[in-house]
């Protein structure tokens, strides 16, 4: 669904954090784009580099930051008036504050051709009020269910498919001595993958959606109150690493837990894999990783294909950025993202591009397994529901991440949680 949702100038002025804009880009000065580390990363700035060596007259000098430190970098850089020229984001609200700040060039001519190559669902996610503004740049990144073979057959245990089976092999797992799933908690952010499947499993697309379109009183959804219900049963039960607290993301230490053999599950993006690939070469050339999709849950409302996640990251182009600097961005993105060399590259680290007619490719490529579920998934899902931190207003974003924390921990109910988060919601009094 195109994004329609436009912020309000107060809202937007949040992001500026106090602080007037002055420009980022300087005449003559070379293009610049800030990237994150790890998985399909070292891919990205190998082509801006290919790029750059074949085009120095529109060079981009890139830079890398782990997943947290770029968050909390790129809003005050942007606010600041000091982005890079090409600017990762997410889309959801933070593109449209980024929009209704003027932070961002309306890009709709110069990638039109590129467009025509996405897959709809992804690129609907870079356009708002018809105009694109953002265009995806890597991986489609569904968050999918992976799983340790080895383990759950020396507990002799079955892949769930449902919510029952997932309750029975949590108590399986737990008298064997292994944690039924890793979670890295220090992160926060991958509680959300939680709280969104079971949200949209139990209720559909609709109930969130309510929460993006700024209802109020939208977080007392029942889909949400008996998804946080459930996540704090699943934390009774033993669900989780008694030590999820202080696992990492960044450091990809869940998905560690999982190749190692002390946790059997794994709830993660489909970024995980290429991560598993470079560093736990072993584990998944043995044959031993699975994947599956969410489980779902009897009567809920939702379709047990529905996936949540990021369709992928997306460039834009800051208008801080010298008309030279914003030129050699828009040459890169119209000339040269996802030429055959990056693709080819992209799959063979076990990731999927948003493009359409990769059926072939994928068949032919090492890892074709995992990405042939992936791409699938992505095709056929009636829903992609975009991540909760980035769909909900910027505003919101810390709130969220605190408060399901304190859920997950059982410090707060249910019904606390809603009624926290809907005073955040833009308006609430």
């Amino acid at each position: 669904m195109t994004q329609q949702i436009r912020r309000t100038a107060a809202a937007s002025a949040a992001l500026v954090l106090g602080v007037t804009a002055c420009g980022g880009g300087s005449e003559n000065a070379e293009a610049t784009a800030w990237v994150l580390n790890g998985g399909v990363w070292p891919v990205v700035e190998e082509d801006i580099q290919g790029w750059s060596e074949e085009n120095p007259d529109h060079a981009i000098q890139s830079e890398s930051f782990a997943n947290d430190v770029y968050k909390e970098r790129i809003r005050l850089a942007v606010g600041s008036g000091e982005a890079p020229t090409l600017i990762v984001g997410w889309t959801g609200g933070t593109l449209l504050e980024y929009v209704e700040g003027d932070y961002v060039l309306d890009i709709t001519e110069e990638t039109a051709e590129l467009n025509e190559r996405l897959i709809d669902s992804v690129a609907e996610n870079g356009i708002v009020d018809g105009a694109t503004y953002a265009v995806p740049m890597n991986n489609v990144q569904p968050v999918v269910l992976y799983y340790n073979q080895d383990v759950f057959d020396e507990v002799g245990a079955e892949v769930p498919t449902d919510w029952d089976e997932m309750l029975t092999v949590i108590a399986e797992f737990n008298e064997a001595g292994v944690y039924p799933f890793a979670l890295a908690g220090s992160s926060l952010w991958p509680m959300l993958m939680w709280s969104a499947y079971l949200t949209d499993r139990i209720g559909g697309p609709e109930a969130f959606e309510a929460v993006v379109a700024g209802e109020a009183d939208a977080w007392s959804h029942p889909a949400i109150i008996e998804a946080i219900e459930r996540i704090q049963e699943l934390e009774q039960r033993g669900a989780f690493d008694p030590n999820y607290t202080g696992l990492s993301a960044d450091q990809n230490e869940d998905a560690h837990l999982m190749a190692d053999g002390h946790a059997a599950m794994l709830l993660q993006g489909s970024w995980v894999y290429s991560r598993l690939l470079d560093e736990q070469p072993d584990f998944v050339a043995s044959g031993a990783l699975g994947v599956t999709g969410f489980p779902s849950i009897p009567g809920g409302e939702g379709h047990p294909d529905s996936v949540v996640g990021n369709p992928a990251n997306f460039w834009s182009v800051s208008t801080d950025a010298s008309e030279e600097e914003q030129e050699a961005a828009l040459s890169y993105l119209s000339e040269h993202l996802f030429n055959d060399e990056y693709v080819d590259q992209m799959l063979a680290t076990g990731n999927i591009p948003p493009l359409e007619g990769l059926e072939d490719q994928i068949a032919e490529a090492e890892n074709s397994e995992f990405l042939s579920f992936v791409y699938e998934s992505v095709q056929e899902a009636p829903s992609f529901q975009l991540s909760w931190d980035q769909a909900v207003d910027p505003s919101q974003e810390q709130a969220l991440l605190e408060n399901l924390d304190l859920a997950f921990q059982g410090q707060i109910t249910p019904e606390e949680f809603a009624e926290n988060m809907n005073a955040t919601q833009p308006g609430a009094e």
